[in-house]
């Protein structure tokens, strides 16, 4: 794997300096706000991920080589995870895309024990679409 980008690495220390749950849960909340906004016509049904308890729209744009998605969810929980997930995968290529081990990067930040099953599975859900996107567009 490469090295983590910039934002990844931030995000990580910032993390990790946190001191307990709530900590994290006010810094996912900051996190969500930085995410880039979708306008309102982005927002449909073929870019909301199934699997996902509340709704959640992603898109997915290649530059060359790479990867930068785009993404927001009705739920400001939500908004955080998908955050710092976008920090982690934004600049891959398909391959790393592929090798990506969400759960490892979620356990990096501190947030695998505090998150549900549920969104665990909106999570994994995000990234089998990033992966969906990155095999199928030419």
């Amino acid at each position: 794997m490469s090295p983590l980008p910039a934002s990844a690495s931030e995000a990580l220390q910032a993390f990790q300096q946190a001191a307990g749950w709530e900590q994290r849960a006010r810094l996912l909340m900051q996190w969500g706000d930085r995410l880039e906004p979708l306008g309102e016509l982005e927002r449909n049904e073929d870019n909301q991920v199934a699997g996902c308890e509340s709704r959640l729209w992603l898109i997915g744009e290649r530059h060359e080589d790479r990867w930068h998605f785009r993404g927001t969810s009705e739920a400001r929980l939500l908004r955080g995870l998908l955050a710092v997930l976008l920090v982690r995968v934004n600049g891959l290529d398909a391959t790393e895309l592929q090798r990506l081990d969400v759960v490892q990067w979620f356990e990096q930040l501190g947030l695998s024990r505090q998150l549900s099953p549920s969104r665990s599975n909106g999570m994994n859900a995000v990234l089998a679409r990033m992966r969906e996107l990155s095999r199928h567009t030419p």
